[in-house]
């Protein structure tokens, strides 16, 4: 294989010239060779503005090299989004492109800290925004084929780190990803109308999503997110560890998830289900999850599994259509939880809503420890963004189901830890569910005697 290595195209690797225009040169030269491997060596801590990716391209990090974000925000100024400039701009990019591989012991490291401004107890806090975000994701693929991403550490993205947008056949393999815990937009990795994606042997530490599949409204020419295997991989977050949704303006369909653990988080598994699209066809396997409580600031309540089915809230007009007009919440239906194994601060939450309603779940051999071992207040759970009240104070169930079609709990069980206060309440609480099957179920109330252990209410939904 022909070599390209970026020290011959002017590259310093000082950590203070700003290398970009010898990486890209590098990239030029090897694709316009019909392909070859670019190579960053080792040793060096090379300096970068934005590049970009082109087809036939193994661009390879060396163990021991590094290329770090050019802390600079003028050097940003393509918007990640097309014409919405609100969400962040393109470190590395690539568009249109087949071919490319990124792989290798070496790092690549966003800086995200310096793109803050300053940071409290729960999360750094974000520049003001008028027109224009300049904080940079730090992959952005748009519309790519044959994608390998293997081995590499990705560090400190100031927003999203690996956005796949429209891109199929994509292999992610044994990288880390350790984002700041405090930094919000912080993805791992975010599949976004693409197909045939495998994600196999990562950890992904993230101050948001971990692993989120979503079809993002600007990049809805590339259609369905569909086909993906995620398996064998370790999971920190924040906020929700795999997610699907929230912006989902098509299909999200045929997905497993198999043989993943996540730990320390303030959501395990969550669909929230914001727009028109719908999520279908989903498998969840043989998985460990800890969830735990967190400052308000982040979405989520504790919840180890939770899907929720509401309007997106009225104050984000730019997430709707271009004629301004919201559509109907789309169908989450045909999802699988299996052999789940749970330790939290509260219960698995599933509810709908008067528009749309979750419909053919089903939890079979899930089993919740439940125990308050933080300091953050409990007794709430979390349906933001929506277009009704976002936090409601309820007792937390083991098992809460609130507007939902043919649910079926199947040899699940729920335990209480020593540590429970008051706002512990029944195993099950099921408000207007229709088709409600609870097959070979173990457990009881918090306080058995206070609840019942099962309780059914078939009366209006909470709104």
């Amino acid at each position: 294989m022909t070599e390209f290595n970026i020290l011959d195209y002017g590259a310093a690797g000082d950590s203070r010239q700003d290398d970009a225009s010898a990486i890209q040169k590098a990239i030029d030269a090897c694709s316009a060779y019909g392909g070859g491997r670019v190579i960053v060596p080792a040793g060096r801590v090379f300096l970068s503005g934005p590049f970009n990716f082109k087809s036939n391209v193994e661009f390879y990090l060396e163990r021991g090299t590094k290329i770090i974000a050019n802390p600079d925000e003028n050097v940003y100024t393509e918007s990640a989004f097309k014409d919405n400039r609100s969400e962040g701009t393109i470190w590395i990019g690539g568009k249109h492109a087949e071919n490319i591989s990124i792989i290798g012991g070496g790092q690549i490291d966003g800086q995200g800290a310096a793109f803050m401004d300053g940071e409290d107890a729960a999360a750094f806090k974000l520049k003001p925004v008028t027109d224009f975000d300049p904080r940079p994701h730090l992959l952005t693929l748009v519309g790519c084929k044959n994608i390998t991403i293997r081995d590499v550490t990705f560090k400190n993205s100031a927003y999203w780190c690996l956005h796949l947008a429209g891109c199929q056949d994509v292999l992610i393999h044994g990288i880390r990803i350790l984002n700041n815990l405090k930094i919000r937009n912080g993805d791992g990795i975010d599949p976004d109308h693409c197909r045939n994606v495998r994600i196999s042997d990562c950890h992904i530490e993230s101050g948001d999503d971990c692993i989120c599949l979503k079809n993002r409204r600007e990049y809805a020419e590339f259609g369905p997110c569909e086909n993906i295997t995620v398996t064998n991989c370790t999971m920190i977050s924040t906020s929700c560890a795999i997610k699907l949704g929230s912006e989902n303006v098509d299909a999200i369909r045929n997905v497993v998830f198999n043989n993943c653990v996540i730990a320390s988080s303030n959501r395990g598994i969550g669909i929230q289900h914001r727009d028109e699209g719908s999520v279908e066809n989903i498998l969840f396997s043989n998985m460990l999850i800890e969830s735990r409580l967190f400052d308000d600031v982040w979405w989520g309540k504790a919840e180890p599994i939770y899907i929720t089915t509401f309007n997106r809230n009225t104050d984000a007009p730019h997430r709707y259509p271009a004629d301004g007009r919201q559509r109907p919440v789309g169908q989450v239906k045909n999802i699988r939880f299996s052999n789940i194994v749970c330790k939290s601060e509260s219960g698995v939450y599933i509810s709908g809503s008067q528009h749309t309603q979750p419909e053919k779940i089903v939890l079979d051999q899930v089993e919740l420890e439940i125990n308050k071992w933080t300091r953050h207040p409990g007794g709430w759970y979390d349906r933001r963004p929506c277009d009704v009240q976002g936090l409601i104070e309820r007792p937390i169930a083991g098992f809460k189901l609130n507007q939902a079609n043919d649910i079926t709990l199947r040899n699940c069980r729920i335990t209480w830890g020593e540590n429970r206060p008051e706002y512990y309440g029944s195993a099950v609480d099921a408000n207007q569910v229709e088709n409600l099957k609870i097959e070979n179920f173990a457990g009881a109330a918090a306080f058995p005697e206070q609840n019942r252990a099962i309780q059914i209410h078939p009366a209006k939904g909470e709104s």
